[in-house]
């Protein structure tokens, strides 16, 4: 274990024994020689950055954690705006290319690496491409407007939280219907479109209720199906490498919900 001083924070550097050898660092650390040739994904363990780090532990490119811890404002931090200006996680840095959103993400994931991509051709990739918009445009978005209404938001919020559940359910239902047809959302073969569905797909009892499996039971074996592939399990268990902050106190809502502080202005 080595201790670096980056910008205001001192930073915890340790080797991995996952995939694709990598460091580690929270929350930024002075590019080691090493980790310039490495991809930087800037990750918190939520279900977009778990997109991408299914990914990276499926395609084995090596890669460098950065952690950015969300309930501590890290994400609004001058370093981390400057590779993502929207605040959010996850983002990539590779080389001299800078990329966020995890749909946007894992598209050139697929392309530098020539894998988890349907076939080449004109059909396929229009198909590819109106998946993985759904996802970004549909999916992403209700789910979490779901969960913030449901299990963060001040009541009064019954209109909010009936017109996210529903929206969400129903984004899931048009999932499941694919899923009905298909081994995969593509066809007979796993590709980046599964791994951007497994990382919602995870959550969705805490989006929709417990008993939400009952109606999405293709959904369901794909999320199963994925979970047991070993990549899934490395992603899974990447956050144990961390400490992130657990409590929803005070200062994490002011760092997750800057919005709230219009209403006391």
């Amino acid at each position: 274990m080595t201790l670096l001083k980056g910008f205001d924070d001192t930073c915890i550097i340790t080797k991995s024994l996952f995939q694709g050898h990598r460091l580690t660092q929270t929350p930024f650390a002075p590019l080691t020689r090493e980790s310039k040739f490495m991809i930087q994904f800037y990750y918190h363990p939520s279900p977009n950055p778990l997109k991408v780090a299914l990914f990276l532990e499926e395609c084995g490119l090596p890669y460098e954690v950065v952690a950015i811890d969300t309930r501590k404002g890290e994400q609004h931090l001058p370093a981390f705006l400057k590779i993502n200006p929207n605040a959010k996680t996850p983002a990539i840095v590779d080389g001299d290319a800078t990329v966020f959103d995890s749909n946007a993400i894992l598209l050139y994931l697929a392309e530098k690496s020539g894998q988890f991509l349907p076939e080449n051709t004109p059909a396929a990739r229009a198909q590819m491409l109106s998946w993985l918009m759904f996802i970004a445009s549909g999916i992403g978005p209700y789910s979490g407007q779901a969960v913030h209404f449901k299990h963060f938001a001040p009541e009064p919020k019954e209109y909010a939280v009936n017109r996210y559940s529903f929206e969400a359910e129903r984004h899931y239902a048009i999932l499941d219907a694919q899923l009905a047809k298909h081994r995969y959302m593509l066809g007979d073969t796993y590709t980046l479109i599964d791994m951007a569905v497994w990382g919602w797909a995870r959550a969705v009892p805490f989006i929709l209720g417990p008993d939400a499996w009952e109606k999405l039971p293709n959904l369901k074996r794909l999320l199963d199906e994925i979970n047991a592939r070993p990549a899934a399990q490395r992603a899974e268990t990447l956050k144990n490498q961390f400490t992130f902050k657990a409590e929803m106190d005070e200062d994490a809502r002011k760092q997750m919900f800057p919005q709230n502080a219009r209403l006391t202005a």
